[in-house]
This record gives structure tokens, C-alpha cells and sequence, in this order.
């Protein structure tokens, strides 16, 4: 019996009870809503404010109870999906940002082009997506072709070309496979295309893929938690795989004096050595604290009283950031100012040798001063030049008919006097796959991209001495050893040697062509440039070079006569200008300023023995005493800009003689303003004739980062450092003043005469003509001395 009535209670209720269930519920709801009373509102306990219930009858004539769906009751509706949470990507990179200078451009039946980039050390790539710009060919055949992405060389994704979207701009969102990822990676676009299923030329116009570089690259990633270990130092403070600008902030927790000034800067030059093309820009925090999250270096006294961790001398530590689980302090310590310096000196000498979480600092030597021009960055100029020394000899080599140039980097003094001067010597050594039949393969060079000489690359029919095609070996390639100039004009402080293999495919004919790619070219690493005939010597102040290269401050790697002044005390403003400036100078150089001098206040403005970079913003009435000495002038509101006709030209271009296009200040400007403006000026040091100095400055400490921008550039940014003084504004550099008052370095006499005397008499002939011209007279005076003697003895 109770086993009876438990089934009864189990046992489902009759379908038509449910119906008359669900007829019910619908109208109670219907009668409920129409008095505006919904399901669980709590009523007002108030009778009167209780809504009035229609009648009976009315409820009969207004309310018909609603059709049933059967089928919804005996299925019910899905719950309706949430949509995927999009994760934003940690990095997003344009083609462009990872070195595709053109759109790719892919030819052929089998053409191809690649970017590379990398993964930081302490990052796993878990989500990887390609937002994808490109067009192609109508002649391509759909069943046939296609566009492989291919990622370390394995086929990511295949991109199909149907017919009815050919000729157009398309755009498609590719997801890679994670797995492929690795630290050093390529990214690869490969065109496999058909446009006849007969015989067919496999370099035919018809076959072609363009892909643009503004297509991007996005990357989600996993941080991978590093250990507390020195030896991996650099990273993950800088990751040399990483590409973007690095952005550091440097702590100053209980010390600004200048000696711990001067140890921030040694630091901020390595870190931008090490940065280098990619650029550093750091923020000071002088009030202690640490970042919100990421990395930092913290300067700081051992003060025991202030519950700090004792140290015992020059110490460096690295920790976690307690702010970020992810991040790391790097602690550069010691009982006073001096130890903290000899702590930064030994981590930018010698990181490469750190071991363990923390090390105390026993002894450290002091470094020798630098020599001028010496610096790691900068081409040598006082000898010939090996290529191997300026490019690694794997990048020499030019592989195929679409093989890539071989570019070569050079960074230069920017004082290379180059007026009236020969071209630069180059004996340039190649070597190449000598072609049967007659061809028009050629090396093409540039310099910067402007063209400069274009060599034959002789076929073996073409060759006049076949002699040397016997001496070579089977797959030999054959040498050639030629003399070139380059104008020093086009080699600015930072310019580029590029060398292309154009090599000419040779058809054989209908049904016959076949790519058989085994053309190689190659640029010999004993191949020298030489810069040695070259004195240094530069009109100043020169804002493009301080910009460029930091020079004439770089002139000496080690910034030994380089001093900077800030206010006293200084704004955290100043500080972080005054470091992303040291970190542009070492991404100049390639080493650390080891002997930099920092002073503070007015009493800083009488060094005498070193060049000077003024930083200040807000008040500056610390600056007054050398006011007259300054093409401009910011304090507060109120704003002096010396202005010239360098605001009405057109074309910025600067001749080897920069003294014909010089444009002097012809009047002052003065106003009041709140608004924000940085100004760059340039001038010769009131206290040492022949020093330089420039003066960075800012009507407010927060338009000290306009300067920031303008040190680092960009797409964004607009205008470059130029002349004497420039006015930098949130979108860009103007230049306002030109003018060379004084000079750096030394001519010959011959040189510096012909210097001076073109200066007063512009069309003067060059040195060699004079000089040629002199001896010609000396040489009349001479015979005419010589005639007059000998009639004399004659006629006595």
C-alpha cells in the first residue's frame, strides 16, 4: 500500500491539467499586468493605494485567455548563448612596425615575402590573429591558386582567391595556431599561382598578390613568472625580442642628490644602448613609490632607521614588484650617494657577469675617460673599414631571383667635414653566379635610397676573359673587385649602403620555362669604406646633430665632458626629461655615460671645462642672469621667441656650407600665456668661449614631455630639431632661428684659409686651385728674379 501511493505521488500529472494550469497562469498575468501590479513588486500596505480590480463581468469582455502552443509547452525554448568575451590583445603590430618598408609584393608561381618578430622571455603566445589587407590577380585560376600563411615555415592557413573578388581590396581576419609560436619567429605570405592549366610562364605579369603593410599582426599572451636572478639581466627590465619603444621608470626612494643623478643617467644611457633604434623613454617616481604594475629600478640609501634593508656596500638586487605579481624591481644600493654610483657603474660594466638574486659590490676600478669618436655606435674614421665589421657576415649574402638587398648601417660623426671634399673611397668586392647566354643581371648600390651606381653582372658570353671561368670551381662564384665613390653628403649620421642582385631570369621558350633558382650574390666582408681623409669640423649650435646623435655632447662616449644642470630641487618633469635624454645619447653611442656630471641650481651654470645641457620648467628666474645669451626665454605665463625668416621657408634642406642658408633672429617675440610649449635653443657658453650649450626648457614641467617626443619621433609627431632654435608644440617641432656663431673641431691651414676667405668672397676658388695659382706666381717671380741676376752679370 505505501509502495502504492509513493508511485502515485511519482506518476505524472494528466496533459489536461497542465493546460488548464497554464490557461490560468496566463491570465492572472494578463490581469495582473493591466493593473500594474508584476509578479514579487511588494504592495503598498497602504488599502487606498491599492490598485481597483476590474469587475467580473468587464474582466470577461476585456480579457480572453490566449491561444495555447502546445509544441512550446512540450518543448521548451533554448536559453539564448551569451556572446564570446573578446580579450583584447597585449600586442598589436602594423607589417610596417616589424620592417616591411612596402607593401609585399608576391609574383611568380611561387612568390613570397616575410616579416620577423619575437616573443618576449617571459611571455607565452596563447591566442595569435592576422587582420589581413590584399588583392590579387583576375587571371588567377581559383581551383589552382591560392595564398598561403605560413608561420616558421609550416602552412598556417590557406587563403583562397575566387575569381569573383579578384582585382579588388579584401580584408579577412586569419587565426594562427598558437602552438607555432616561439621566441624568434617569421611570419610568411607564399603565392602558389596558375593562370592556364597548359604551359605557362612562371614569372608571367598575370601572377600576382599584393599584401599591405598595414596589415596587422595582434598576439595575446600568458606571462611566464621569472626568478629573482641577476643573470638574466638585461630581461626582463629590457627584452631585446621586444620591439616597441621600452618604457622604464627609475625610483628614487630617499636620495636625489646629484651623485644619485648621476647614477640614474649611467643607468638610463645603458638601457637606451641597449634599446637602441627602438628608443627609451623613462619616468622618474622622486617621491618612492612603485609602479602600479611592470618593471623599474629603484636607487636608494641603506637608512636602517627607516625600516630599509641594511647593506654592507655597492649592492644590486632584483625582486618582485609587491604593486604586480608579473613585475620586478631592480635595486641599485649602498650606505651613501658614492657607493650607489659605484653599484650603477658595475651593473652597466658588468651585467653580463651578475650571478644570483642579490650581489655586493667588493671592489670596482675606475674607467679610463674614452677617446673622442670612439664610440662603439659610430663608424671609425681614422682608418678603412671592413663591411664584416659593420654587418654580420650572414646578412652579406642575396639568395634567388627575388633574393632581398643587403643593407648596410652606418652611423657617423656628424662632423665629418665633407665641403668641397672628395666622395667617400669604397673598394667594394662581390662576388656572383655567372649565367650562360647573354643577360642584363646588374648590382645596383644606393645610399638612403637614391640611387648611385649600377654594375654589370656579366653573363659567360659576355665576358671577354674566359679564363677565369676555368679557374673557378664547379658552383664557384665569381669575384669582382671595383672602385666607387660615395658623395659624404648622402651619409648623414645615420645612413643606409644598399646593394641589390637584379638578376635576369632567361626564358627558354614555350613549354620550356622552368625556375631553377640557383643565383647567388654575394658582398664580400673585406670590401672597405674609408673615412679617414675626413677632418671634424661643424658650424654650432646645430639642433639636427643634438637630435640625431646627441653630439656635441657624444662626441665623447662616456659623456666625460658633459655636464647637466637641472633646478633645485627638481621637478619629477625635469628628472624624466633629463634621463630620456641620457638614454637617446646612449642609443647614440652604444655605451653608457660613465663620467657624466649632474649639478643642480645657479651655481651649476659656472662650469667652465665641460658642455652644458640646461633642463628647467615653471619658474626660471634661476636662468635670468644668462637671459641675454638666449634666443628664447620661458618663465610662467609669460614666453620671449627670437624669430627669423626660417618660418617662411619652404624647403629645409642644409648645403655642406650651412653658413649660405643661415637665418639670424630679426626680432623678439614676447607674450603671456597659460598655454603649454617646450622650446630647444642652442648657443656658446657665456663662461667658456668655444663650449656649447643647450637649453631645454618649458613654461610648465608637464610640456617638458613634448621634448620627450620630439627626442623619440614618430608618425604621430611632425617636424625635426633644426637650426638654433625650435618651438615644439603637442603636434610637432618648428624651427625658428638659424644662426652659427662659433665652431667645433679644427681645419687645416690651406682648408681654413680657403673656410674664411669664402665666407667674404662666396664664389672663391677652391684651395688646390689657389694654391696651384700660387705657385704658378711664385714660380713667374721667381724666373723674373732669376733673368734680372743674370743681365746684371752679364752686363758687368
Amino acid at each position: 500500500m505505501k509502495t502504492a501511493f509513493l508511485s502515485s505521488k511519482l506518476r505524472p500529472a494528466p496533459a489536461t491539467a497542465v493546460f488548464a494550469f497554464a490557461a490560468i497562469m496566463q491570465v492572472a498575468a494578463l490581469t495582473l499586468g493591466s493593473t500594474g501590479v508584476a509578479f514579487g513588486q511588494q504592495l503598498n500596505p497602504d488599502p487606498s493605494a491599492w490598485p481597483t480590480l476590474p469587475s467580473a463581468s468587464a474582466s470577461a469582455t476585456s480579457v480572453e485567455a490566449p491561444a495555447l502552443n502546445l509544441k512550446s509547452l512540450e518543448t521548451p525554448s533554448p536559453i539564448p548563448s551569451r556572446p564570446p568575451k573578446v580579450v583584447e590583445p597585449n600586442h598589436r603590430y602594423t607589417f610596417e612596425e616589424l620592417g616591411a618598408r612596402y607593401p609585399f609584393s608576391l609574383r611568380g608561381i611561387d612568390g613570397s615575402d616575410s616579416v620577423f618578430f619575437n616573443v618576449r622571455a617571459d611571455e607565452l603566445v596563447t591566442r595569435a590573429e592576422v587582420d589581413l589587407t590584399y588583392s590579387y590577380s583576375p587571371a588567377l585560376l581559383s581551383e589552382y591558386s591560392h595564398i598561403n600563411v605560413l608561420v616558421n615555415d609550416e602552412i598556417a592557413f590557406s587563403i583562397p582567391v575566387p575569381r569573383d573578388e579578384a582585382g579588388r581590396t579584401l580584408r579577412r581576419n586569419i587565426n594562427l595556431p598558437a602552438h607555432l609560436f616561439t621566441e624568434f619567429n617569421q611570419l610568411r605570405f607564399q603565392l602558389i599561382g596558375h593562370y592556364t592549366l597548359e604551359c605557362e610562364d612562371p614569372l608571367h605579369s598575370s601572377l600576382w598578390a599584393s599584401i599591405s603593410n598595414k596589415s596587422t599582426l595582434s598576439l595575446n599572451v600568458d606571462h611566464i613568472p621569472l626568478p629573482n636572478e641577476l643573470s638574466k639581466l638585461p630581461v626582463p627590465f629590457f627584452d631585446q625580442r621586444d620591439s616597441r619603444t621600452l618604457q622604464l621608470p627609475i625610483v628614487f626612494a630617499n636620495d636625489r642628490t646629484e651623485t644619485t643623478l648621476e647614477s640614474a643617467g649611467m643607468i638610463a644611457s645603458w638601457f637606451g644602448a641597449l634599446a637602441s633604434y627602438r628608443g627609451a623613454l623613462f619616468s622618474a617616481h622622486l617621491d618612492g613609490s612603485y609602479p602600479a604594475k611592470g618593471n623599474a629600478i629603484v636607487l636608494m640609501k641603506s637608512d636602517t632607521s627607516a625600516s630599509l634593508p641594511a647593506v654592507s656596500g655597492p649592492t644590486l638586487a632584483i625582486t618582485a614588484n609587491p604593486n604586480d605579481s608579473s613585475g620586478k624591481l631592480l635595486w641599485v644600493m649602498g650606505r651613501n650617494a658614492q657607493e650607489i654610483r659605484q653599484a650603477a657603474q658595475a651593473l652597466v660594466t658588468g651585467a653580463a657577469t651578475l650571478t644570483g638574486q642579490a650581489v655586493t659590490i667588493s671592489q670596482i676600478d675606475q674607467i679610463d675617460p674614452r677617446q673622442p669618436y670612439d664610440a662603439p655606435n659610430w663608424v671609425r674614421t681614422d682608418r678603412p673599414v671592413r663591411f664584416g665589421e659593420l654587418i654580420p657576415e650572414q646578412n652579406l649574402n642575396s639568395i634567388g631571383y627575388q633574393g632581398g638587398p643587403v643593407r648596410m648601417d652606418l652611423r657617423l660623426p656628424p662632423d665629418l667635414f665633407g665641403w668641397r671634399a672628395h666622395p667617400v673611397p669604397v673598394d667594394l668586392r662581390y662576388r656572383y653566379t655567372v649565367q650562360p647566354g647573354t643577360t642584363d643581371s646588374a648590382l645596383i648600390v644606393s645610399a638612403n635610397e637614391q640611387f648611385l651606381r649600377s654594375f654589370s653582372l656579366e653573363s659567360a658570353e659576355e665576358m671577354k676573359d674566359e679564363s677565369w671561368l676555368k679557374k673557378l670551381d664547379p658552383g664557384s662564384m665569381f669575384p669582382v673587385d671595383v672602385k666607387m665613390g660615395v658623395p659624404l653628403d648622402l651619409l648623414k649620421s645615420q645612413s643606409e649602403l644598399e646593394f641589390r642582385f637584379m638578376f635576369d631570369y632567361i626564358k627558354e621558350g614555350a613549354c620550356r620555362d622552368i625556375i631553377i633558382d640557383n643565383v647567388r650574390g654575394r658582398i664580400d666582408p673585406d670590401s672597405t669604406i674609408d673615412f679617414s681623409g675626413y677632418p671634424h669640423f661643424m658650424p654650432l649650435p646645430n639642433l639636427e646633430a643634438f637630435g640625431r646623435t646627441g653630439f656635441p655632447y657624444t662626441r665623447l662616449a662616456d659623456l666625460s665632458q658633459t655636464a647637466v644642470i637641472l633646478a633645485s630641487p627638481p621637478s619629477s618633469e625635469d628628472v624624466s626629461a633629463y634621463l630620456t635624454l641620457m638614454g637617446r645619447f646612449g642609443a647614440s653611442t652604444g655605451y653608457p655615460g660613465t663620467h657624466l656630471t649632474v649639478r643642480l641650481g645657479q651655481s651649476g651654470l659656472e662650469v667652465t671645462d665641460k658642455d652644458i645641457v640646461i633642463i628647467s620648467s615653471g619658474d626660471q628666474r634661476w636662468l635670468e642672469g644668462w637671459s641675454e645669451h638666449m634666443p628664447a626665454m620661458l618663465a610662467g605665463e609669460r614666453k620671449r621667441f627670437g624669430t627669423s625668416d626660417l618660418l617662411f621657408r619652404s624647403v629645409d634642406w642644409i648645403p655642406p656650407d650651412p653658413r649660405t642658408v643661415q637665418s639670424p633672429v630679426r626680432n623678439d617675440l614676447v607674450y603671456d600665456s597659460a598655454g603649454e610649449v617646450a622650446i630647444v635653443a642652442g648657443f656658446e657658453s657665456p663662461v667658456a668661449p668655444g663650449r656649447s650649450v643647450v637649453l631645454i626648457a618649458s613654461s610648465q614641467p608637464q610640456g617638458l614631455a613634448l621634448v620627450n617626443k620630439a627626442l623619440l619621433g614618430g608618425d604621430d609627431f611632425s617636424g625635426n630639431l633644426m637650426g638654433s632654435l625650435a618651438v615644439i608644440h603637442p603636434n610637432g617641432v618648428t624651427p625658428l632661428a638659424s644662426q652659427y656663431s662659433y665652431s667645433i673641431g679644427e681645419l687645416g691651414f690651406w682648408r681654413g684659409l680657403e673656410w674664411t676667405i669664402v665666407q667674404y668672397w662666396p664664389g672663391a676658388l677652391s684651395y688646390w686651385w689657389v694654391g696651384a695659382i700660387f705657385l704658378a706666381l711664385l714660380l713667374l717671380f721667381l724666373i723674373s728674379v732669376y733673368r734680372r741676376l743674370f743681365r746684371r752679370r752679364k752686363g758687368s
